[in-house]
């Protein structure tokens, strides 16, 4: 098993290298041909997110733009996409790895082609992606924090760096702050062995990660936990629809109410703008929404915060947002809006402690027919 691990790891880096390989030889070609060099990539914008019938996510549409040596910022664009290419290469070829802000600092070296912020160097990261169909993961980049944590009863087996195997269940082999996803959570990496569980919750925080775990409420409701640490991680998503895809167990979102939470349940079940190129590879769309609402504010009485301008903005725009097209959402924002307030999970705690998986959840949840 060890020697197939490794196996795959190679396959997918030379296809990586191959594809990295024709980036550059298209551009040297057009130099050569006496044409200026170019590469057009899809628009990463809000209305250029086109939703995908055939997958049920979020995906770019085909407006694209050219980035293009006419002007000196597109030139020296071009620039730094052969320097990385050769960077990505060359880590390929001696095995090694980079975080994103490793290879924005490696750009030191490369005089007028550095970068001047790390958005620009993970921006042509995420470009490449799109250009090549890989993942940075198969470019040997990753980010500088690994996935969030999961606790439930489930049975995994990974591979270590060496390519040796180990059997971990994420809720016995594991103290309390459950198994750490780590940032690459792929077959050749991690094989999902069995699963006994009713469904997933994903949890936006850290303080209400650990009141379920606490509480019991895995076991009690034979659920996985997931704990998402704000903007979930890639791998946190990932991992998240390789147990709903492979082992069939449906989703839940658990944040708070405010415009930012929402969009954590919207990058979960159908893909973040930015990663919109991989949005069949990351996003959950039956992923249901348990979460704090306006309509849950009003009917629990919670305590609340006042709406700040910036979220008033965020609510705006989401009502523009092809991912809240519908009419819960829609319900949900506009009522946010008129009562101008926000609550976090942890107002629940107003109840008593054992609130929350006494009465709040257990409820929410059923609505969905995802406890009995």
């Amino acid at each position: 098993m060890k020697n197939n691990s490794r196996n795959n790891d190679e396959r997918r880096y030379k296809q990586a290298v191959d594809q990295l390989t024709g980036i550059a030889e298209t551009i040297y070609a057009q130099i050569d041909k006496g044409q200026i060099p170019k590469m057009v990539i899809p628009l990463r914008t809000k209305s250029n997110i086109k939703f995908d019938p055939k997958t049920s996510v979020w995906k770019y549409g085909k407006a694209s733009g050219a980035r293009t040596a006419k002007k000196l910022k597109g030139a020296q664009m071009l620039l730094r996409t052969m320097y990385m290419l050769e960077f990505i290469e060359d880590m390929i070829d001696e095995n090694k790895s980079s975080t994103l802000r490793e290879m924005y600092y490696i750009s030191e070296g490369w005089e007028k082609a550095k970068f001047e912020a790390q958005e620009e160097s993970n921006l042509l990261a995420e470009d490449l992606e799109i250009i090549t169909g890989c993942l940075r993961e198969d470019f040997k980049l990753r980010p500088e924090e690994n996935g969030a944590s999961i606790l439930g009863n489930v049975t995994i087996t990974e591979y270590d760096r060496k390519g040796r195997k180990k059997k971990i269940n994420c809720r016995d082999d594991v103290g309390d702050s459950g198994y750490g996803i780590p940032y690459n959570v792929e077959k050749d990496k991690i094989t999902i062995n069995d699963v006994d569980a009713d469904f997933i919750l994903a949890i936006e925080t850290g303080g209400m990660f650990d009141r379920l775990i606490e509480n019991g409420f895995d076991e009690d409701a034979n659920a996985i936990l997931v704990h998402l640490k704000g903007q979930p991680a890639r791998s946190t998503r990932r991992f998240i629809k390789r147990l709903n895809e492979e082992q069939g167990i449906p989703v839940a979102t658990f944040t708070d109410g405010d415009p930012w939470s929402f969009r954590i349940h919207a990058s979960i079940a159908y893909g973040a703008i930015k990663t919109a190129h991989i949005s069949e590879y990351l996003a959950t769309p039956a992923t249901e929404f348990v979460g704090i609402t306006a309509t849950d504010i009003l009917q629990y009485k919670l305590p609340t915060d006042k709406l700040t301008d910036r979220d008033i903005q965020a609510l705006k725009a989401e009502l523009t947002d092809p991912r809240f097209n519908d009419s819960f959402w829609k319900s949900e924002i506009e009522t946010m809006l008129e009562i101008g307030k926000k609550a976090e999970q942890q107002a629940l705690a107003k109840y008593g402690l054992d609130y929350v998986t006494d009465k709040y959840l257990p409820e929410k949840l059923a609505e969905i027919d995802l406890l009995k």
